[in-house]
């Protein structure tokens, strides 16, 4: 790949390799490319769970494992440093069973909370329904490519928030047409319209989370997962990030909401997943499970 020296060089294809989509996961087989539009119903699939004939499934997640080999450094044996010292060492690899065994049928024009404690698997599961973590088992089948919202990988905090909807809207397919007629309705919802000429790296993280949601959200999405991306911003901002996924539901779209907030989870969703260790303990109406999950915190 040739160097690229300046911002029409980032841009231009010809100095670029092809890119080639992330394969989605099965099991511990090899990776299989499944290109944007394969039919669910025209793909290799083996699995015990049977989705509703009149409802449209568009992700099936069927007896999903995921398992993570970590370094441990050792537990400490007490206070005392010479005890500490004394005691002999238990470093060494661990595995972390972060998703155990979760299946569900997501289905056409669902919103889907997915709620849980901190380290419960939430975002886990979430990359591996999108293909960027692989599975020690079982499999995650989707009607088109599941899109995690966020186009950080694409965008240059040195260069301006400008040419950083250019890159976004290109990593989302879009070409350089497309881009210009989105641009002032990117800028307008990211609420960015005196600082777009500035390098995203003076932007404070709540104005990046802004134009990266806007960006993202600009693209109508078959399979969108939204993780923690409505954290920030002030309440108008919520609302109307709300509003945005709601739209993209009622077009054809199926969306997923990763939230620690119930209000944002209850006003947005039509069902929700409970994810507790790694475990799916619920899966139902939204207020049902928010309940649930509510009286379990108390």
């Amino acid at each position: 790949m040739v160097e690229s020296t300046n911002f029409d060089d980032l841009l231009n294809p010809q100095l670029h390799e092809t890119y080639q989509a992330r394969p989605v996961f099965v099991g511990n087989q090899q990776p299989r490319p499944v290109s944007e539009k394969t039919p669910l119903a025209d793909a290799p699939m083996t699995t015990a769970l049977e989705p509703e004939e009149t409802r449209r499934p568009v992700v099936i997640v069927d007896d999903l494992h995921v398992k993570y080999q970590v370094y441990s450094s050792g537990k400490s044996v007490g206070t005392a440093g010479a005890r500490r010292l004394l005691a002999p060492s238990t470093r060494g690899i661990r595995e972390v069973h972060a998703v155990k065994g979760v299946s569900f049928v997501a289905y056409e024009n669902e919103s889907i909370g997915v709620i849980g404690s901190n380290g419960s698997g939430k975002s886990t599961l979430m990359r591996s329904i999108v293909g960027l973590t692989p599975p020690a088992s079982g499999s995650v089948y989707a009607s088109s490519r599941p899109n995690l919202l966020g186009v950080g990988a694409a965008l240059i905090s040195d260069l301006s928030g400008d040419k950083n909807i250019t890159l976004g809207g290109l990593a989302l397919g879009f070409n350089r047409k497309e881009v210009d007629e989105l641009r002032d309705d990117i800028v307008k919802f990211a609420e960015l319209e005196e600082f777009i000429d500035l390098p995203m790296r003076t932007y404070s993280s709540g104005m990046s989370a802004r134009l990266k949601f806007a960006i993202a959200a600009s693209k109508q999405h078959e399979i969108l997962i939204v993780d923690e991306a409505l954290a920030v911003g002030d309440a108008r901002f919520r609302k109307r990030s709300e509003a945005r996924i709601r739209e993209i539901r009622e077009n054809a779209g199926t969306v997923f909401l990763v939230s620690h907030s119930m209000n944002s989870i209850l006003d947005t969703c039509n069902r929700v997943l409970w994810i507790n260790k790694g475990v799916l303990e619920m899966d139902g109406d939204a207020k049902t499970v928010v309940d649930a999950y509510k009286a379990y915190k108390k």
